[in-house]
């Protein structure tokens, strides 16, 4: 699947604020040593979702618009994914624990 701008526009601000770089290949989009970060646009959240499983660190889904960051709201709310907007402000906190 194609990205998209503003995925790739988020992934990259998001590298950036977090002193990394963006992961466009397969994995989560941006892994430090504290968090992993999977970007998403509207639609594909659960797949972020599962890009996550198996870190042992606090995970985020970070929405590309405010449509995905609700749509991201809505799918975590019963498990420890987190949730960051475009900025990489964080919405809801990841309650995974490295």
């Amino acid at each position: 699947m194609a990205e998209s701008t503003s995925h790739k526009r988020t992934a990259k601000k998001l590298a950036d604020k977090y002193k990394t770089t963006y992961n466009d290949q397969e994995g989560v989009d941006i892994n430090t040593r504290k968090l992993a970060i999977e970007v998403e646009t509207e639609g594909s959240v659960k797949d972020g979702i599962r890009q996550l499983q198996g870190h042992r660190k606090p995970v985020y889904i970070a929405g590309a618009n405010a449509a995905t960051v609700n749509e991201a709201l809505e799918a975590t709310q019963n498990n420890t994914v987190g949730v960051m907007d475009k900025d990489g402000n964080i919405i809801k906190r990841s309650t995974r624990k490295k």
